[in-house]
């Protein structure tokens, strides 16, 4: 059976009746097609219209666009982005159609997209070629990261884009699966200067909400006398006047309702308006009248119609073989041709998709069964299984095993091509088929498990739920218990995962040794960002089996944490530092970078630098793939860049951090901005982000949180002088217990210092001695530095001087540049007061010089003060021309001279090589050179 069928086809050049669906067409529309199409469809969209002309004229110029058109159904989004195409002269044109009954399968909408260039494909670098590969089921490999999908897609555009613009139109976004939505959100997050332009359209106010911080055009009703004149031309004979008001009042002006709603109704209907009371949603209203439509066809015209509603990739020639096995033939769409509701051509085409939805919803049970089961019969089990587990899910009217297994394969596929999303629907769907109480439990427990790792929690607590009803094992018990734990730490970080946690954990032991420490890791780490029973956790911890030898790096840091909590802080020393070298190790396994980030807050708890650099966990993230982890490594690396005075790095990679927590959907703590702010000495800038996540982590019950708010207010009080401020801060964080990274040692630094300056030094006394504990026993240059530092503050004549030599000696012998640079404060100060004023006078300058490079504003007008004191001034710093770069043009060019090629730096800040070319373009013109070798200079 072949052919083609078209039900209603428009012709170009032809009246366009408005309501119709209108295709694309192979040539540029002139001026006069333009005007006929704005006068005929597009009543009162002049300002969207114009809207589209200029996205399109920025792309011609070299820029790239992303654009979501939001509206309820009907409202004409799609009459938009036919326009939009029509405009498109000279450049290439793809197009992706979201399909409601395709949303379960992994990336078939980036596939769609991608599929009319992967000629192209060759020039990508081969870990995102593979990646892309493999997630389009094009060839065997690892599971690969959906962010290095991403990034593949997004260097495909590109390079498609190289020789003529490109227009990548996507249509009902918010049926595309879950996972293309996230990666082709993900790539129009990213575009910058490869002339492509992404318009998506979605429904209004909720679809598709992976699109939510594109930019967008709200695409709203005609206004009345657009939407009368629309409906006039549909009505035949006269209508009261006040039924034509009340039309245009319940349609609020959307075209598709003013035309489709009419169609059926009698005069009588018309002059009753819309029914009873109460009416239905619009949506619904429209699909109604499409179901009024199929009415008048017969049984076999609206089996072929159900047939290809069912069939959600549009294939004329599945759709014609699966008729085929029902005995129907291509002559049965003939008494549709009138109605238009469906062409079938090259490819399966719906007016609207809500003629799709009417199709099928308008359907029996037994009837919707037996058009599955025809597709079922006529897909391919090699070349597309997928599809036909799912068509033989939908034609079994009960539990079925083997379907209940196909689907279970399925999603085994998806998950090896990295649709999460796609392999929990087929294990839900898996569940539901199976007879076997036990083997549903199961299966459910799986989809839970795959549903959490794709990002959606409350879909897993639903299956969870629904697990916990059915009889479960010991082992499976554990499993839902340790889920929802690990769901609350996703959700919030307070007080409510610790305790599910600590007893997943106890029940796993007798089962899973290694999965039980692996908990009882994320309970410690729980109740550390709690700020709860630490040493109760720790004791339970203590208390679990013994590691396998030899004893992986997680294992290490499990057991020398548990005895930091239970022995204190220097009987955990020797067991941490061991498992801090095994972190450090080169052989460090993907499965253990999931707890480097752990290691790094222990580092800076033990005043440990070399591990509390944390530029190798960014790197091992990017290298491995494992991007879900990189927000965490973010923010720890910019939390190191702050300490190390490196502030306009940390600052350039804020907005890295931010495009990664955008991606991955991850949401992060405002930490690094809120360190960096305060150390900026930008004062209404960090007492904004004080207050709003001091509110937040109280209202989450997160301990550490409160440390590190308390610790940022405490030094920007510091800074610039309000030490009775700074005071009260600091004593407020130092009420939570100091378990967690280096700032609850920085607060009692800050509750020092402020404490000799508001004349307390008896409190600064006892804050000292707790500091020892731990400085002390570290022993590092970092730790004895701060030390000295604050002795020296408390120091008489005789011994401060000796104090702030030894202080500005072991950290001039660090990285950390803020800490040393405040140590020439404090001693150019204490010379002052000591009328030593050219000694002084010069460890102000230095201090004045540090604090100005490293933009540390507060501080440098404290020194300012301080040297203005002694009689002299600071030096006005020069303008530098560098000091002009943003700060994505600021990373352009350190990564650069680490020595990383254009597409490595695109992978590492989530844009296209060509958008790397761009920035060197601009950051050349900036320094006046002329090359790559003159920026290691």
């Amino acid at each position: 059976m072949g052919g083609r069928v078209v039900v209603g086809s428009v012709r170009r050049g032809a009246a366009v009746a408005p309501g119709r669906m209108v295709r694309a067409y192979s040539a540029a529309w002139s001026d006069e097609d333009v005007r006929r199409w704005r006068d005929q469809v597009l009543r009162g969209r002049c300002s969207e219209c114009g809207t589209l002309d200029g996205l399109l004229e920025a792309v011609r110029a070299g820029e790239s666009r992303a654009l979501v058109l939001r509206g309820e159904p009907g409202v004409g989004k799609t009459f938009l982005l036919e326009y939009l195409a029509g405009r498109a002269s000279g450049f290439r044109t793809v197009r992706v159609i979201g399909v409601q009954s395709e949303m379960e399968l992994p990336f078939a909408g980036l596939h769609q997209l991608c599929a009319p260039m992967l000629d192209l494909a060759e020039r990508l670098p081969g870990p995102q070629r593979d990646a892309l590969r493999t997630t389009l089921g094009l060839s065997a490999g690892p599971t690969p990261d959906r962010f290095l999908v991403g990034l593949a897609a997004l260097g495909l555009l590109a390079e498609a884009a190289r020789d003529r613009p490109l227009l990548c139109i996507l249509d009902d976004a918010q049926w595309l699966d879950h996972a293309s939505a996230q990666a082709l959100a993900f790539v129009a997050r990213r575009l910058r200067a490869e002339s492509v332009a992404m318009v998506f359209a979605a429904r209004a106010p909720d679809g598709a909400v992976e699109l939510a911080d594109l930019p967008e055009l709200a695409v709203e009703g005609l206004p009345d006398d657009e939407a009368r004149a629309l409906l006039g031309s549909r009505l035949r004979g006269p209508v009261d006047e006040r039924v034509l008001q009340r039309i245009v009042a319940e349609t609020r002006g959307n075209p598709l309702a003013l035309l489709e709603l009419p169609r059926g109704l009698t005069p009588a209907e018309l002059a009753a308006g819309f029914g009873p009371a109460g009416a239905r949603a619009l949506p619904q209203q429209i699909e109604d009248s499409f179901q009024r439509q199929l009415e008048p066809l017969d049984a076999e015209t609206r089996q072929l119609l159900l047939v290809a509603a069912a069939e959600p990739v549009g294939d004329p020639v599945l759709v014609w073989r699966a008729v085929e096995r029902l005995g129907i033939g291509a002559a049965t769409a003939s008494p549709a041709a009138s109605d238009g509701l469906v062409e079938i051509g090259t490819v399966v085409r719906f007016r609207h998709p809500l003629v799709r939805s009417a199709i099928y919803r308008a359907a029996s049970p037994e009837e919707r069964r037996t058009a599955h089961r025809a597709l079922a019969d006529a897909t391919d089990p090699t070349t597309d299984p997928d599809r036909r587990a799912w068509h033989c899910a939908g034609a079994t009217p009960g539990p079925d095993e083997d379907v209940a297994d196909e689907l279970e394969r399925s999603a085994d596929r998806a998950q090896a091509r990295g649709g999460l999303a796609a392999a929990a629907a087929f294990l839900e769907r898996a569940a539901e088929l199976t007879p076997d109480p036990a083997r549903r439990a199961e299966r459910t427990l799986a989809a839970a498990q795959t549903t959490h790792h794709a990002g959606m929690p409350d879909a897993a607590l639903r299956l969870l739920s629904i697990a916990e009803a059915a009889p479960l094992d010991k082992l499976q018990r554990a499993q839902t218990d340790l889920l929802r734990a690990r769901i609350a730490l996703t959700l919030n970080r307070g007080r409510e995962a610790p305790p599910l946690l600590l007893n997943a954990a106890k029940q796993l032991e007798p089962l899973d040794t290694r999965l039980a420490r692996e908990t009882y890791l994320d309970a410690l780490l729980a109740v550390m960002f709690a700020g709860g029973a630490v040493q109760e956790a720790a004791e339970a911890a203590r208390a679990a089996p013994p590691p396998a030898q030899p004893p992986r790096a997680a294992d290490l840091l499990l057991d020398g944490l548990a005895i930091r909590f239970t022995e204190g802080y220097a009987a955990g020393l020797p067991m941490l530092r061991n498992a801090l070298c095994a972190f450090r190790s080169p052989d460090l396994s993907e499965e253990e970078l999931h707890w480097l980030w752990l290691a790094h807050i222990t580092a800076g708890n033990l005043w440990d630098e070399e591990t509390h650099d944390t530029g190798r966990h960014v790197r091992l993230a990017c290298d491995s793939g494992a991007l879900s982890t990189l927000p965490l490594a973010l923010t720890s690396r910019i939390g190191a860049f702050v300490h190390q005075g490196e502030l306009g790095e940390a600052g350039a990679l804020l907005e890295e951090v931010e495009a990664v927590s955008a991606a991955t959907g991850i949401p992060v703590a405002p930490y690094g901005a809120l360190l960096l702010s305060a150390w900026q000495g930008r004062e209404a800038q960090a007492a904004a982000l004080i207050e709003s996540t001091t509110a937040e982590m109280l209202r989450r019950g997160e301990g550490f949180g409160l440390i590190i708010t308390g610790y940022a207010d405490a030094l920007l009080g510091n800074s610039v002088g309000r030490y009775e401020d700074a005071l009260a801060a600091a004593v407020r964080a130092g009420a939570h217990p100091p378990v967690m990274g280096v700032e609850p040692w920085l607060v009692l630094v800050e509750l020092i210092e402020a404490a000799t300056r508001s004349g307390q030094p008896d409190r600064a006394a006892g804050t000292l001695a707790r500091l020892v504990e731990t400085t002390g026993v570290s022993g590092t240059d970092w730790a004895l530095g701060i030390e000295a530092r604050c002795r020296a503050l408390l120091a008489d004549a005789g011994t401060a001087e000796g104090a702030y030599r030894e202080a500005i000696a072991r950290l001039g012998r660090t990285r950390v540049r803020g800490e040393l640079a405040r140590a020439h404060l404090l001693y150019g100060e204490w010379l002052r007061r000591e009328r030593r004023r050219l000694d002084a006078r010069a460890e102000l300058r230095t201090a004045h010089e540090m604090f100005t490079a490293m933009d540390m504003q507060a501080f440098a007008r404290r020194a300012a003060r301080e040297l203005l004191a002694t009689g002299a001034t600071a030096r006005k710093r020069s303008t530098e021309t560098s000091s002009d770069l943003t700060a994505q043009e600021t990373q352009v060019v350190r990564l650069v001279r680490d020595g990383l090629s254009n597409p490595e730096i695109a992978a590492r800040l989530f844009i296209s090589p060509r958008t790397v070319e761009y920035h060197l373009h601009k950051i050349f013109g900036k320094l006046n050179i002329t090359s790559r070798r003159q920026l290691y200079r």
